[in-house]
């Protein structure tokens, strides 16, 4: 059994670094995902006097409903760190030196992650439907819960149903309330009562379903209502009765309990009980829907051919349906138009059939608003089943595809700690996170196609982690600064300027003589290059190939010269060294003679302007040619001016 299960030492010092930091990232991010849905429903608890059970236990069921969105984060952060840890501490140099690739490095956790995805899926399907069934039936009955009971000073007080309430003093150590103003609007305002008394005292009955106002020294005034009051009196005066009291006591119902909702109603709602369903009953249900839809629009059909405006067509047989039309043109008839024949009633007849017809078309419009109206309903119960089947599938993959952005990203940024992976990691959870909720909502509205808004996230995030991981494989440079430095300057022609300061030990000394042949020789180089391609036809410049031979060719002599005189002690030299151009850019976007370049060349519009925009290039390199053959002939008359035993003299 230890030799099934035995582990290398290296997998297990890559898991025993990567599961602290992953379970570390996970809660981090679950508290941070857990303050946003604190911020978004703060103002539903907040002032309902709910026990700190309640509160613990809603809090637990909405940490347990994140986890589809802290378990991805932290995985992308948690494999940003690992690998940005071992390529700053040149770890993952000494694995690679080692002959060991990344892909085998990476073994054990791609196999931890996939685990991990399996355990989500089953997490999303089995437990995940219960916590959110708990969850909304305790966010539902939060929500719902009466606020408790704080009347402020001087401010309308309109929490309790029915009643407005104006207090102009309070005494917070004994509760009484001073210069109090109650309105009774829970008849309307043309039934009101109002009271207004000196001082009031609050409190609740035993089961705390009544509010008991103790009222002291203040009247009560009521519309008189009693008996039919003319409509004209009405407007001019509305009788009331006035009541003058000592002391007075009032209930009032305000429910201050915090009564839970059943989860059966959650359950048990056609349109909101896709959230308490796992995979078998959402297949179920999806299947029923469409089976619902498609039978409603034959109905419908039917119901359109059968009653729509041609409904008196089918009173006739059917041998008999346009009879008269088509035997018309043979006897020389002429039909008359519908309202020709219209016009020849009588105008109480014409009322008659145009108000007929208005109302058959009244009732037809009614009854297919009715309709689409149902259908409409369905569709979108349908789309959200469509979306909780498919977030069983999704949430899993991309945790995959987050670790293999963010190991092979770690790889290639070499940076560990929380800095640039927290910055990485936020930029491109904010990317899944704006793509994913595009395509929830597109799924939700029927835009699109229920697989393809759901996966929408996964389709754009799937390349970027291929493309990632083939580049760390390959020990890419593509968040090197100077790889995208020596693009710019190549897409803007920036000449690089040659920098030979004096060294103070040389080894290799430079050979002048040798360097003066390979000078002289790249001079009648470049002269034969000019003579053949100056200037270069439009063939040519696609598909000779000694063309790019032969200036890649001049550029590597070039150099090769130019890091052999590096090595001089002579600053007349060096200085002189340092005046040649650097060539740096191509004078064709691809190779000759390529697929890619014959495209361009038989493409005539797209090639000819290719060809005219490069044009500047071309004359740039051939004037950077003919300086190196300027320059040649002065350096080489400058060592032989100096001579090689003053040369050697200075050397040593």
């Amino acid at each position: 059994m230890r030799k099934i299960f035995h582990i290398k030492r290296l997998y297990g010092y890559i898991l025993k670094t990567f599961i602290p930091l992953l379970l570390m990232t996970f809660a981090i991010c679950l508290f941070i995902v857990l303050m946003q849905f604190l911020w978004k429903y703060v103002e539903d608890m907040v002032g309902k006097g709910l026990e700190i059970g309640v509160l613990v236990e809603m809090f637990a069921l909405a940490a347990l409903s994140l986890v589809q969105w802290a378990l991805p984060l932290a995985i992308l952060l948690a494999s940003l760190m690992v690998f940005g840890n071992f390529g700053e501490k040149l770890e993952l140099l000494a694995m690679k030196s080692a002959g060991i690739p990344l892909l085998k490095t990476m073994k054990p956790l791609i196999i931890l992650v996939v685990l991990i995805s399996v355990g989500a899926f089953f997490y999303q399907d089995k437990a995940f439907p219960k916590i959110q069934t708990k969850f909304y039936s305790l966010l539902i009955s939060i929500r719902q819960a009466s606020p408790a009971l704080d009347v402020p000073e001087q401010v309308f007080y309109k929490e309790i149903d029915g009643y407005n309430l104006y207090v102009e003093k309070k005494d917070h150590d004994t509760g009484m309330l001073y210069d109090v103003l109650i309105y009774d609007v829970g008849n309307g305002f043309n039934d009101m009562t109002a009271i207004v008394c000196d001082s009031a005292e609050m409190s609740m009955t035993e089961d705390k379903t009544m509010l008991i106002f103790t009222m002291h020294n203040g009247q009560q005034f009521r519309n008189f209502t009693e008996g039919e009051v003319n409509p004209r009196q009405k407007k001019e005066f509305v009788p009331y009765s006035r009541e003058n009291f000592t002391k007075k006591t009032m209930m009032v119902p305000y429910d201050a309990n915090f009564n839970r909702m059943d989860e059966e109603v959650i359950e048990g709602s056609s349109t909101s009980n896709y959230v308490s369903k796992n995979l078998a009953q959402l297949g179920v249900s999806i299947d029923s829907m469409k089976t619902i839809l498609d039978s409603v629009n034959i109905v419908d059909r039917e119901t359109m051919k059968n009653y729509s405006y041609f409904a008196f067509r089918n009173g006739y047989p059917a041998e008999e349906k346009d009879s008269l039309i088509a035997l018309a043109p043979r006897s020389g008839v002429v039909v008359p138009m519908p309202d020709t024949l219209l016009q020849t009633k009588p105008l109480n007849e014409q009322f008659a059939i145009l108000n007929s017809a208005f109302m058959k078309a009244d009732n037809n419009s009614n009854e297919f608003l009715f309709r689409s109206i149902n259908k409409t309903t369905t569709r979108k119960t349908l789309n959200r089943h469509w979306i909780e089947w498919h977030r069983k599938f999704t949430m899993p993959f991309t945790c995959l595809i987050f670790f293999f952005i963010g190991a092979p990203l770690g790889s290639i940024v070499r940076k560990g700690g929380l800095g640039t992976p927290i910055v990485i990691s936020v930029i491109l959870f904010i990317i899944y996170y704006i793509l994913d909720n595009v395509g929830y909502k597109m799924t939700r509205d029927g835009v699109w196609a229920h697989w393809f808004g759901m996966w929408f996230s996964s389709f754009i995030l799937l390349p970027m982690g291929v493309f990632l991981t083939h580049k760390a494989i390959n020990d890419s440079v593509i968040l090197n600064a100077d790889t995208y430095t020596n693009f710019f300057k190549r897409l803007f022609f920036i000449r690089e300027k040659r920098d030979y300061p004096a060294k103070s030990v040389v080894i290799d000394h430079p050979d002048y003589e040798q360097i003066t042949a390979d000078l002289t020789r790249l001079s009648d180089e470049i002269s034969a290059f000019l003579e053949r391609y100056s200037p270069v036809s439009y063939k040519a410049y696609w598909t000779d190939v000694g063309y790019d031979r032969g200036l890649q060719s001049i550029k590597n002599s070039l150099e090769d010269s130019m890091n052999q005189l590096s090595n001089s002690r002579r600053r007349e030299v060096l200085s002189k060294a340092e005046e040649f151009p650097v060539f740096t850019y191509r004078v064709q976007p691809f190779k000759a003679n390529t697929t890619l370049a014959r495209i361009c060349m038989y493409f005539f519009p797209v090639g000819l302007l290719i060809r005219l925009l490069f044009i500047p290039i071309e004359a740039r390199t051939v004037n950077d040619m003919k300086s190196v053959q300027r320059l040649s002939s002065e350096l080489i008359g400058r060592i032989e001016e100096y001579g090689e035993e003053t040369l050697q003299t200075a050397i040593a």
